[in-house]
Protein backbone atom coordinates (compact mmCIF):
# COMPACT_ATOMS: atom_id res chain seq x y z
CA UNK A 1 0.00 0.00 0.00
CA UNK A 2 2.88 2.24 0.59
CA UNK A 3 5.59 1.12 -1.29
CA UNK A 4 7.64 3.98 -3.28
CA UNK A 5 5.33 6.45 -1.70
CA UNK A 6 6.90 10.04 -1.42
CA UNK A 7 6.77 10.82 2.13
CA UNK A 8 6.81 14.85 2.39
CA UNK A 9 3.81 14.83 -0.16
CA UNK A 10 1.96 12.39 2.25
CA UNK A 11 2.86 14.53 4.90
CA UNK A 12 1.46 17.64 3.66
CA UNK A 13 -1.91 15.95 2.36
CA UNK A 14 -2.44 14.41 5.54
CA UNK A 15 -1.88 17.48 7.65
CA UNK A 16 -4.14 19.73 5.52
CA UNK A 17 -6.65 17.26 5.21
CA UNK A 18 -6.85 16.63 8.75
CA UNK A 19 -7.31 19.73 9.63
CA UNK A 20 -10.22 20.77 7.10
CA UNK A 21 -12.06 17.28 8.79
CA UNK A 22 -11.50 18.99 12.03
CA UNK A 23 -12.65 22.04 10.60
CA UNK A 24 -16.10 19.97 9.67
CA UNK A 25 -16.58 18.86 13.07
CA UNK A 26 -16.02 22.76 14.17
CA UNK A 27 -18.71 23.68 12.02
CA UNK A 28 -21.81 22.13 13.83
CA UNK A 29 -21.04 25.16 16.17
CA UNK A 30 -21.03 27.65 13.04
CA UNK A 31 -23.99 30.07 12.46
CA UNK A 32 -25.73 27.58 14.68
CA UNK A 33 -29.64 27.42 15.27
CA UNK A 34 -31.35 26.71 18.73
CA UNK A 35 -33.10 23.63 16.97
CA UNK A 36 -30.60 21.78 14.62
CA UNK A 37 -32.77 18.60 14.16
CA UNK A 38 -34.64 20.58 11.53
CA UNK A 39 -34.15 19.65 7.73
CA UNK A 40 -34.07 23.51 6.86
CA UNK A 41 -31.25 23.65 9.55
CA UNK A 42 -29.20 20.14 8.65
CA UNK A 43 -29.85 20.59 5.31
CA UNK A 44 -29.45 23.66 4.04
CA UNK A 45 -27.33 25.52 6.72
CA UNK A 46 -30.63 27.78 8.39
CA UNK A 47 -31.04 29.29 4.90
CA UNK A 48 -29.00 32.23 6.00
CA UNK A 49 -25.98 32.04 4.05
CA UNK A 50 -24.74 35.79 2.98
CA UNK A 51 -22.72 36.65 -0.11
CA UNK A 52 -19.69 35.39 1.11
CA UNK A 53 -20.34 32.06 2.20
CA UNK A 54 -22.27 31.25 -0.72
CA UNK A 55 -19.81 32.38 -3.15
CA UNK A 56 -17.48 29.72 -1.66
CA UNK A 57 -19.96 27.09 -1.32
CA UNK A 58 -21.54 27.35 -4.85
CA UNK A 59 -17.99 27.65 -6.18
CA UNK A 60 -16.82 24.36 -4.33
CA UNK A 61 -20.12 22.52 -4.98
CA UNK A 62 -19.83 22.83 -8.96
CA UNK A 63 -16.05 23.41 -9.54
CA UNK A 64 -15.55 19.07 -8.29
CA UNK A 65 -11.95 17.18 -7.76
CA UNK A 66 -13.00 15.09 -10.90
CA UNK A 67 -13.30 18.74 -12.70
CA UNK A 68 -9.73 19.26 -11.19
CA UNK A 69 -8.45 16.36 -13.29
CA UNK A 70 -10.45 15.29 -15.92
CA UNK A 71 -10.87 18.78 -17.69
CA UNK A 72 -6.82 19.10 -18.06
CA UNK A 73 -6.43 15.19 -18.67
CA UNK A 74 -9.25 15.43 -21.94
CA UNK A 75 -7.08 18.57 -23.05
CA UNK A 76 -4.03 16.18 -22.85
CA UNK A 77 -5.34 13.79 -24.84
CA UNK A 78 -7.87 15.65 -27.02
CA UNK A 79 -6.93 19.28 -27.54
CA UNK A 80 -9.12 22.11 -27.87
CA UNK A 81 -12.79 19.93 -27.12
CA UNK A 82 -11.56 19.94 -23.50
CA UNK A 83 -12.32 23.55 -23.44
CA UNK A 84 -16.32 23.10 -23.64
CA UNK A 85 -16.61 23.61 -20.07
CA UNK A 86 -15.26 27.32 -19.61
CA UNK A 87 -18.34 28.33 -22.21
CA UNK A 88 -20.87 26.06 -20.42
CA UNK A 89 -19.46 27.98 -17.53
CA UNK A 90 -20.25 31.33 -18.90
CA UNK A 91 -23.32 30.51 -20.47
CA UNK A 92 -24.86 29.05 -17.33
CA UNK A 93 -24.45 32.03 -14.63
CA UNK A 94 -26.97 34.07 -16.84
CA UNK A 95 -29.59 31.36 -17.16
CA UNK A 96 -29.19 30.71 -13.49
CA UNK A 97 -29.51 34.17 -12.61
CA UNK A 98 -33.37 34.36 -14.37
CA UNK A 99 -34.42 31.23 -13.04
CA UNK A 100 -33.00 30.47 -9.55
CA UNK A 101 -34.36 33.66 -7.97
CA UNK A 102 -37.76 32.14 -8.58
CA UNK A 103 -37.33 29.50 -6.97
CA UNK A 104 -35.60 30.55 -3.73
CA UNK A 105 -38.60 33.31 -3.28
CA UNK A 106 -41.09 30.41 -4.24
CA UNK A 107 -39.18 28.20 -1.62
CA UNK A 108 -38.95 30.35 0.68
CA UNK A 109 -42.20 31.23 1.21
CA UNK A 110 -43.65 27.85 1.08
CA UNK A 111 -40.72 26.11 2.61
CA UNK A 112 -39.03 23.94 -0.53
CA UNK A 113 -36.08 22.00 0.16
CA UNK A 114 -36.00 19.91 -2.96
CA UNK A 115 -36.86 21.10 -6.42
CA UNK A 116 -39.43 18.04 -5.95
CA UNK A 117 -41.06 19.49 -3.31
CA UNK A 118 -41.63 22.37 -5.60
CA UNK A 119 -42.96 20.46 -8.72
CA UNK A 120 -45.58 18.70 -6.21
CA UNK A 121 -46.88 22.00 -5.28
CA UNK A 122 -46.67 23.85 -8.86
CA UNK A 123 -48.36 20.85 -10.84
CA UNK A 124 -50.25 19.19 -8.26
CA UNK A 125 -48.60 15.46 -9.00
CA UNK A 126 -47.32 13.40 -6.46
CA UNK A 127 -45.97 10.85 -9.36
CA UNK A 128 -44.22 13.91 -11.50
CA UNK A 129 -42.60 14.87 -7.95
CA UNK A 130 -41.61 11.47 -7.27
CA UNK A 131 -40.04 10.91 -10.98
CA UNK A 132 -38.33 14.28 -10.73
CA UNK A 133 -36.59 13.26 -7.18
CA UNK A 134 -35.70 9.74 -8.50
CA UNK A 135 -33.95 11.29 -11.70
CA UNK A 136 -32.35 13.63 -9.20
CA UNK A 137 -30.64 11.14 -7.19
CA UNK A 138 -29.68 8.52 -10.18
CA UNK A 139 -27.83 11.40 -11.54
CA UNK A 140 -26.40 12.58 -8.70
CA UNK A 141 -25.04 9.04 -7.61
CA UNK A 142 -22.28 8.62 -10.09
CA UNK A 143 -21.89 12.52 -9.51
CA UNK A 144 -20.55 11.61 -5.78
CA UNK A 145 -18.57 8.32 -7.05
CA UNK A 146 -16.84 10.72 -9.59
CA UNK A 147 -14.90 12.14 -6.37
CA UNK A 148 -13.28 9.05 -5.67
CA UNK A 149 -11.77 9.29 -8.44
CA UNK A 150 -10.18 12.52 -7.88
CA UNK A 151 -8.84 11.16 -4.87
CA UNK A 152 -7.68 7.99 -6.19
CA UNK A 153 -5.93 9.79 -8.82
CA UNK A 154 -3.51 11.67 -5.87
CA UNK A 155 -3.02 8.61 -3.82
CA UNK A 156 -2.14 7.25 -6.83
CA UNK A 157 0.70 9.91 -7.80
CA UNK A 158 2.31 10.06 -4.42
CA UNK A 159 2.72 6.38 -4.48
CA UNK A 160 -0.13 5.30 -2.09
CA UNK A 161 -2.31 1.81 -3.42
CA UNK A 162 -4.88 -0.05 -1.99
CA UNK A 163 -8.68 1.02 -1.33
CA UNK A 164 -7.99 1.73 2.76
CA UNK A 165 -7.25 5.12 2.76
CA UNK A 166 -10.10 5.94 -0.07
CA UNK A 167 -12.53 4.04 2.57
CA UNK A 168 -11.11 6.21 5.82
CA UNK A 169 -11.40 9.69 3.77
CA UNK A 170 -15.23 8.74 3.46
CA UNK A 171 -15.34 7.48 6.34
CA UNK A 172 -14.22 11.04 7.96
CA UNK A 173 -16.16 12.67 5.59
CA UNK A 174 -19.71 10.87 5.83
CA UNK A 175 -18.69 11.79 10.19
CA UNK A 176 -18.78 15.08 10.09
CA UNK A 177 -20.91 15.85 6.95
CA UNK A 178 -23.80 13.73 9.58
CA UNK A 179 -22.91 16.01 12.34
CA UNK A 180 -22.69 19.44 10.92
CA UNK A 181 -24.73 19.19 7.60
CA UNK A 182 -24.28 21.85 5.16
CA UNK A 183 -22.21 24.13 7.15
CA UNK A 184 -19.70 21.55 7.02
CA UNK A 185 -18.75 22.07 3.41
CA UNK A 186 -19.57 25.32 3.97
CA UNK A 187 -16.98 26.14 6.04
CA UNK A 188 -14.03 23.39 4.40
CA UNK A 189 -15.09 25.56 0.98
CA UNK A 190 -13.43 28.57 1.94
CA UNK A 191 -9.58 26.68 2.70
CA UNK A 192 -10.63 23.99 -0.58
CA UNK A 193 -11.10 27.44 -3.23
CA UNK A 194 -8.18 29.17 -0.88
CA UNK A 195 -5.74 26.01 -2.04
CA UNK A 196 -6.81 25.67 -5.57
CA UNK A 197 -6.39 29.59 -5.74
CA UNK A 198 -3.01 29.37 -4.45
CA UNK A 199 -1.90 26.40 -6.82
CA UNK A 200 -3.23 27.37 -9.93
CA UNK A 201 -1.85 31.05 -10.16
CA UNK A 202 0.84 29.79 -9.04
CA UNK A 203 1.13 26.85 -11.55
CA UNK A 204 0.23 28.75 -14.46
CA UNK A 205 3.71 31.40 -13.60
CA UNK A 206 6.00 28.64 -13.05
CA UNK A 207 5.61 25.77 -15.01
CA UNK A 208 5.42 27.67 -18.49
CA UNK A 209 8.93 29.58 -16.86
CA UNK A 210 10.33 26.01 -16.91
CA UNK A 211 9.55 24.75 -19.92
CA UNK A 212 10.30 27.44 -21.72
CA UNK A 213 7.55 29.63 -22.51
CA UNK A 214 3.76 29.56 -23.62
CA UNK A 215 5.16 29.16 -27.32
CA UNK A 216 7.08 26.59 -26.33
CA UNK A 217 4.05 24.69 -24.42
CA UNK A 218 1.67 24.98 -27.26
CA UNK A 219 4.19 23.87 -30.06
CA UNK A 220 4.49 20.83 -27.99
CA UNK A 221 0.69 20.28 -27.98
CA UNK A 222 0.60 20.92 -31.78
CA UNK A 223 3.33 18.99 -33.12
CA UNK A 224 1.61 15.89 -30.81
CA UNK A 225 -2.16 16.61 -32.77
CA UNK A 226 -0.87 16.95 -35.75
CA UNK A 227 0.71 13.38 -35.31
CA UNK A 228 -2.28 12.21 -34.43
CA UNK A 229 -4.10 9.46 -35.95
CA UNK A 230 -7.70 10.93 -34.51
CA UNK A 231 -9.18 13.71 -36.75
CA UNK A 232 -10.93 15.17 -33.62
CA UNK A 233 -7.87 16.28 -31.92
CA UNK A 234 -6.16 18.83 -32.03
CA UNK A 235 -5.12 22.76 -30.37
CA UNK A 236 -7.84 24.14 -33.32
CA UNK A 237 -11.49 22.48 -32.64
CA UNK A 238 -11.97 20.11 -35.72
CA UNK A 239 -15.01 21.07 -38.22
CA UNK A 240 -17.08 18.44 -37.41
CA UNK A 241 -16.59 18.67 -33.92
CA UNK A 242 -17.58 22.10 -33.27
CA UNK A 243 -21.66 20.60 -33.57
CA UNK A 244 -20.96 18.59 -30.55
CA UNK A 245 -18.65 21.15 -28.67
CA UNK A 246 -21.71 23.63 -29.08
CA UNK A 247 -24.18 21.64 -27.88
CA UNK A 248 -22.47 19.89 -25.19
CA UNK A 249 -21.64 23.15 -24.10
CA UNK A 250 -25.09 24.47 -24.09
CA UNK A 251 -26.61 21.52 -23.01
CA UNK A 252 -24.60 21.37 -20.42
CA UNK A 253 -24.91 24.58 -18.82
CA UNK A 254 -28.90 23.71 -19.11
CA UNK A 255 -28.13 20.61 -16.86
CA UNK A 256 -25.85 22.11 -14.25
CA UNK A 257 -28.34 24.03 -11.97
CA UNK A 258 -30.88 21.54 -12.88
CA UNK A 259 -28.69 18.60 -10.44
CA UNK A 260 -30.03 18.77 -6.80
CA UNK A 261 -26.75 19.88 -5.36
CA UNK A 262 -26.47 23.28 -7.10
CA UNK A 263 -30.13 23.95 -5.55
CA UNK A 264 -29.47 23.67 -2.27
CA UNK A 265 -26.36 25.55 -2.33
CA UNK A 266 -28.46 28.49 -3.67
CA UNK A 267 -31.22 27.51 -1.43
CA UNK A 268 -29.08 27.95 1.33
CA UNK A 269 -28.88 31.71 0.42
CA UNK A 270 -30.08 34.42 2.63
CA UNK A 271 -32.09 36.52 0.03
CA UNK A 272 -32.51 36.91 -3.72
CA UNK A 273 -29.46 39.63 -3.61
CA UNK A 274 -27.03 37.18 -2.48
CA UNK A 275 -28.04 34.76 -5.53
CA UNK A 276 -27.46 37.93 -7.82
CA UNK A 277 -24.45 38.84 -6.61
CA UNK A 278 -23.31 35.55 -7.03
CA UNK A 279 -24.49 34.81 -10.50
CA UNK A 280 -22.49 37.87 -11.40
CA UNK A 281 -19.15 37.14 -9.92
CA UNK A 282 -19.15 33.75 -9.97
CA UNK A 283 -17.44 33.49 -13.92
CA UNK A 284 -14.31 34.46 -11.98
CA UNK A 285 -14.48 30.82 -11.56
CA UNK A 286 -14.28 30.31 -15.48
CA UNK A 287 -10.99 32.00 -15.68
CA UNK A 288 -9.71 29.92 -12.90
CA UNK A 289 -10.90 26.84 -14.98
CA UNK A 290 -9.53 28.15 -18.32
CA UNK A 291 -6.31 28.24 -16.41
CA UNK A 292 -6.61 24.74 -14.95
CA UNK A 293 -7.35 23.19 -18.64
CA UNK A 294 -4.25 24.49 -19.88
CA UNK A 295 -2.28 21.99 -17.30
CA UNK A 296 -3.02 19.33 -20.24
CA UNK A 297 -0.97 21.54 -22.93
CA UNK A 298 1.61 21.98 -20.04
CA UNK A 299 1.57 18.05 -19.18
CA UNK A 300 2.25 17.34 -22.76
CA UNK A 301 5.80 19.92 -23.39
CA UNK A 302 6.70 18.03 -19.48
CA UNK A 303 6.62 14.80 -21.30
CA UNK A 304 4.23 13.71 -18.46
CA UNK A 305 2.97 9.80 -18.75
CA UNK A 306 -0.18 8.83 -17.08
CA UNK A 307 0.31 6.42 -14.21
CA UNK A 308 0.21 2.64 -15.28
CA UNK A 309 0.77 3.47 -19.05
CA UNK A 310 2.92 0.70 -21.05
CA UNK A 311 3.77 0.97 -24.48
CA UNK A 312 4.57 -2.41 -24.86
CA UNK A 313 1.17 -3.68 -24.08
CA UNK A 314 -0.99 -0.68 -25.04
CA UNK A 315 -2.35 -0.10 -21.91
CA UNK A 316 -3.01 3.84 -21.44
CA UNK A 317 -2.62 3.58 -18.20
CA UNK A 318 -5.04 6.20 -15.93
CA UNK A 319 -5.46 10.01 -17.51
CA UNK A 320 -6.93 11.06 -14.62
CA UNK A 321 -3.38 11.14 -13.13
CA UNK A 322 -2.16 13.82 -15.59
CA UNK A 323 -2.09 17.24 -13.35
CA UNK A 324 -1.18 15.17 -10.04
CA UNK A 325 2.02 13.35 -11.95
CA UNK A 326 2.82 17.01 -13.48
CA UNK A 327 2.52 19.22 -9.91
CA UNK A 328 5.23 15.61 -8.79
CA UNK A 329 7.77 16.74 -11.73
CA UNK A 330 7.67 20.05 -11.84
CA UNK A 331 7.56 21.38 -8.19
CA UNK A 332 9.36 20.42 -5.04
CA UNK A 333 7.78 17.74 -2.79
CA UNK A 334 6.27 20.04 -0.46
CA UNK A 335 3.87 22.27 -2.82
CA UNK A 336 3.40 19.28 -4.73
CA UNK A 337 1.74 17.72 -1.93
CA UNK A 338 -0.25 21.20 -0.97
CA UNK A 339 -1.39 20.77 -4.94
CA UNK A 340 -2.59 16.86 -3.86
CA UNK A 341 -4.28 17.97 -0.64
CA UNK A 342 -6.22 20.86 -3.10
CA UNK A 343 -7.75 18.00 -5.49
CA UNK A 344 -8.19 16.09 -2.20
CA UNK A 345 -10.54 18.71 -0.25
CA UNK A 346 -11.59 19.73 -3.67
CA UNK A 347 -13.48 16.39 -3.76
CA UNK A 348 -14.70 16.72 -0.24
CA UNK A 349 -16.79 19.78 -0.45
CA UNK A 350 -19.17 18.63 -3.23
CA UNK A 351 -19.09 15.00 -2.23
CA UNK A 352 -20.54 16.34 0.90
CA UNK A 353 -23.37 18.48 -0.79
CA UNK A 354 -24.25 15.86 -3.31
CA UNK A 355 -25.11 13.67 -0.37
CA UNK A 356 -26.85 16.19 1.35
CA UNK A 357 -29.15 17.07 -1.40
CA UNK A 358 -29.65 13.13 -2.32
CA UNK A 359 -30.61 12.84 1.10
CA UNK A 360 -33.11 15.42 1.27
CA UNK A 361 -35.27 14.11 -2.12
CA UNK A 362 -35.28 11.20 -0.15
CA UNK A 363 -36.69 12.60 3.19
CA UNK A 364 -39.23 15.09 1.55
CA UNK A 365 -40.19 13.17 -1.82
CA UNK A 366 -40.44 9.36 -1.03
CA UNK A 367 -39.88 9.47 3.31
CA UNK A 368 -42.96 11.54 3.74
CA UNK A 369 -44.85 11.46 0.88
CA UNK A 370 -45.09 7.75 0.51
CA UNK A 371 -43.70 6.51 3.96
CA UNK A 372 -44.62 8.85 6.97
CA UNK A 373 -46.75 11.61 5.83
CA UNK A 374 -46.91 12.78 9.79
CA UNK A 375 -42.82 13.21 10.05
CA UNK A 376 -42.09 15.41 12.36
CA UNK A 377 -39.37 18.27 11.55
CA UNK A 378 -36.78 15.88 13.89
CA UNK A 379 -38.11 12.82 12.07
CA UNK A 380 -37.12 14.66 8.57
CA UNK A 381 -33.98 15.17 9.68
CA UNK A 382 -33.14 11.77 11.22
CA UNK A 383 -33.95 10.16 7.78
CA UNK A 384 -31.85 13.00 5.62
CA UNK A 385 -28.85 11.89 7.93
CA UNK A 386 -29.31 8.57 7.58
CA UNK A 387 -29.56 8.65 4.32
CA UNK A 388 -26.55 10.54 3.59
CA UNK A 389 -24.88 7.85 4.71
CA UNK A 390 -26.43 5.14 2.49
CA UNK A 391 -25.21 7.54 -0.70
CA UNK A 392 -22.18 7.88 0.26
CA UNK A 393 -21.69 4.38 1.24
CA UNK A 394 -23.36 3.15 -2.41
CA UNK A 395 -20.98 5.61 -4.20
CA UNK A 396 -18.07 3.71 -2.31
CA UNK A 397 -19.10 0.32 -3.23
CA UNK A 398 -19.38 1.91 -6.55
CA UNK A 399 -15.88 2.85 -7.02
CA UNK A 400 -14.43 -0.61 -5.17
CA UNK A 401 -16.49 -3.05 -7.56
CA UNK A 402 -16.62 -1.50 -10.22
CA UNK A 403 -14.06 -0.45 -13.10
CA UNK A 404 -13.59 3.52 -12.35
CA UNK A 405 -14.07 3.58 -16.10
CA UNK A 406 -17.46 2.55 -16.19
CA UNK A 407 -18.45 5.02 -13.43
CA UNK A 408 -17.15 8.21 -15.59
CA UNK A 409 -18.97 6.74 -18.05
CA UNK A 410 -22.33 6.57 -16.20
CA UNK A 411 -22.08 10.17 -15.52
CA UNK A 412 -21.92 11.10 -18.89
CA UNK A 413 -24.92 10.31 -19.10
CA UNK A 414 -25.96 11.90 -15.49
CA UNK A 415 -26.28 15.17 -17.44
CA UNK A 416 -28.57 13.72 -19.85
CA UNK A 417 -31.27 12.31 -16.93
CA UNK A 418 -31.13 15.16 -15.22
CA UNK A 419 -31.67 17.81 -18.38
CA UNK A 420 -35.25 15.98 -18.36
CA UNK A 421 -36.60 17.66 -15.42
CA UNK A 422 -35.87 21.37 -16.78
CA UNK A 423 -39.49 21.33 -18.18
CA UNK A 424 -41.21 20.36 -14.52
CA UNK A 425 -38.50 22.26 -12.93
CA UNK A 426 -36.91 25.35 -14.82
CA UNK A 427 -39.69 25.83 -17.59
CA UNK A 428 -42.41 25.39 -14.91
CA UNK A 429 -41.08 28.42 -12.45
CA UNK A 430 -42.44 30.66 -15.62
CA UNK A 431 -45.55 28.87 -16.80
CA UNK A 432 -47.95 26.21 -15.57
CA UNK A 433 -49.06 25.71 -19.63
CA UNK A 434 -47.58 22.29 -20.05
CA UNK A 435 -50.47 19.78 -18.40
CA UNK A 436 -49.09 17.64 -15.50
CA UNK A 437 -49.65 13.77 -17.54
CA UNK A 438 -47.19 16.03 -20.73
CA UNK A 439 -44.59 16.38 -18.73
CA UNK A 440 -44.87 12.68 -17.29
CA UNK A 441 -44.80 12.06 -20.95
CA UNK A 442 -41.98 13.88 -22.37
CA UNK A 443 -39.97 12.70 -19.14
CA UNK A 444 -40.60 9.55 -20.39
CA UNK A 445 -40.02 10.20 -24.05
CA UNK A 446 -36.37 12.23 -23.29
CA UNK A 447 -34.79 9.09 -21.01
CA UNK A 448 -36.06 6.89 -23.38
CA UNK A 449 -34.23 8.71 -26.16
CA UNK A 450 -31.45 9.61 -24.28
CA UNK A 451 -30.74 6.19 -23.19
CA UNK A 452 -31.28 5.09 -26.63
CA UNK A 453 -29.17 7.70 -28.38
CA UNK A 454 -26.27 6.67 -25.19
CA UNK A 455 -26.55 3.07 -26.44
CA UNK A 456 -25.86 3.43 -29.79
CA UNK A 457 -22.10 5.59 -29.22
CA UNK A 458 -19.22 3.21 -28.72
CA UNK A 459 -16.34 4.42 -27.43
CA UNK A 460 -13.25 4.19 -29.98
CA UNK A 461 -9.21 4.88 -30.35
CA UNK A 462 -7.32 4.61 -33.03
CA UNK A 463 -4.08 3.01 -34.24
CA UNK A 464 -1.45 4.69 -35.72
CA UNK A 465 -2.26 3.79 -39.21
CA UNK A 466 -5.08 5.61 -38.60
CA UNK A 467 -7.91 2.34 -38.17
CA UNK A 468 -10.36 2.92 -35.81
CA UNK A 469 -10.41 0.75 -32.88
CA UNK A 470 -13.95 -0.20 -30.77
CA UNK A 471 -13.00 -0.39 -27.33
CA UNK A 472 -16.41 -0.22 -26.13
CA UNK A 473 -19.66 -1.10 -28.17
CA UNK A 474 -22.33 1.18 -26.10
CA UNK A 475 -22.21 3.65 -24.03
CA UNK A 476 -18.72 5.35 -24.42
CA UNK A 477 -19.84 8.71 -24.48
CA UNK A 478 -22.18 11.46 -25.03
CA UNK A 479 -21.31 12.46 -29.24
CA UNK A 480 -24.24 10.93 -30.95
CA UNK A 481 -23.16 10.55 -34.53
CA UNK A 482 -25.46 12.26 -36.76
CA UNK A 483 -25.34 8.81 -39.23
CA UNK A 484 -27.57 7.00 -36.71
CA UNK A 485 -30.41 9.93 -37.01
CA UNK A 486 -29.88 8.94 -41.10
CA UNK A 487 -27.94 11.78 -41.81
CA UNK A 488 -24.63 11.29 -44.55
CA UNK A 489 -22.19 13.39 -42.12
CA UNK A 490 -19.28 13.05 -39.89
CA UNK A 491 -20.46 15.68 -37.40
CA UNK A 492 -21.48 14.68 -33.91
CA UNK A 493 -23.90 16.22 -31.73
CA UNK A 494 -24.80 15.86 -27.64
CA UNK A 495 -27.21 13.37 -26.90
CA UNK A 496 -28.81 15.01 -24.17
CA UNK A 497 -29.56 18.30 -26.55
CA UNK A 498 -31.73 16.08 -28.56
CA UNK A 499 -33.16 14.25 -25.90
CA UNK A 500 -34.38 17.42 -24.36
CA UNK A 501 -35.75 18.79 -27.32
CA UNK A 502 -37.71 15.25 -27.91
CA UNK A 503 -38.85 16.01 -24.22
CA UNK A 504 -40.40 19.11 -25.19
CA UNK A 505 -42.11 18.24 -28.33
CA UNK A 506 -44.04 15.62 -26.44
CA UNK A 507 -44.65 17.63 -23.90
CA UNK A 508 -46.62 19.94 -25.69
CA UNK A 509 -47.92 16.63 -27.78
CA UNK A 510 -49.37 15.33 -25.22
CA UNK A 511 -50.09 18.55 -23.15
CA UNK A 512 -53.20 19.55 -26.41
CA UNK A 513 -54.07 15.99 -26.19
CA UNK A 514 -54.85 15.96 -22.67
CA UNK A 515 -56.67 19.27 -22.52
CA UNK A 516 -58.48 18.25 -25.29
CA UNK A 517 -59.71 14.75 -23.94
CA UNK A 518 -60.77 17.49 -20.79
CA UNK A 519 -58.19 15.61 -18.39
CA UNK A 520 -58.10 17.29 -15.16
CA UNK A 521 -55.07 19.11 -14.44
CA UNK A 522 -53.10 19.19 -10.95
CA UNK A 523 -53.58 22.10 -8.23
CA UNK A 524 -51.43 24.97 -8.08
CA UNK A 525 -51.00 25.96 -4.71
CA UNK A 526 -48.61 28.38 -5.36
CA UNK A 527 -49.04 32.11 -6.48
CA UNK A 528 -47.31 34.95 -9.15
CA UNK A 529 -46.56 36.93 -6.06
CA UNK A 530 -44.51 34.44 -4.39
CA UNK A 531 -42.15 34.17 -7.29
CA UNK A 532 -40.58 37.99 -6.29
CA UNK A 533 -41.25 37.57 -2.51
CA UNK A 534 -37.71 38.43 -0.72
CA UNK A 535 -35.56 38.66 2.82
CA UNK A 536 -38.42 40.84 4.20
CA UNK A 537 -41.33 39.78 2.90
CA UNK A 538 -44.05 38.86 5.94
CA UNK A 539 -44.89 35.64 3.63
CA UNK A 540 -41.78 34.27 4.17
CA UNK A 541 -41.24 31.27 6.53
CA UNK A 542 -39.61 32.13 9.85
CA UNK A 543 -36.12 30.64 10.80
CA UNK A 544 -34.79 29.31 13.82
CA UNK A 545 -33.10 32.01 15.48
CA UNK A 546 -29.24 31.41 15.28
CA UNK A 547 -26.63 31.08 18.29
CA UNK A 548 -23.67 33.22 18.12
Amino acid sequence: MFEDVNVVQLTVFTILFAAVSVLGFVAARWRRADDLEHLDEWGLGGRNFGSWITWFLIGGDLYTAYTFVAVPALVFGAGAIGFFAVPYTIVVYPIVFLVLIRLWSVSHVHGFVTPADFVRARHGSSTLALLVAITGIVATMPYIALQLVGIEAVLKAMGVTGHVPIIVAFAILAAYTYNSGLRAPALIAFVKDALIYVVIIVAVIVIPYKLGGWDAIFGAAEAKFEASPNPGDGVVLAGPAQLQYATLAFGSALALFLYPHSITGVLASRDRNVIKRNMAALPAYSFILGLLALLGYMAIKAGVVPIGFDAATGEAGDSNTIVPVLFDQMFPSWFAGVAMAAIGIGALVPAAIMSIAAANLWTRNIYVEYINKDATPKQEAKSSKLASLVVKVGALLAILALDPQFSIDLQLIGGIIILQTLPAVAIGLYTRWFHRWGLIAGWAAGMAFGFWATYQIPKVAYSPEGEVIILKEHFGGSGLPLTELGFDTTYSIYAGFLAILVNLVVCALATLVFRAMKVPDGEDVTKSSEYFADQDDPRLRDMPEVVH
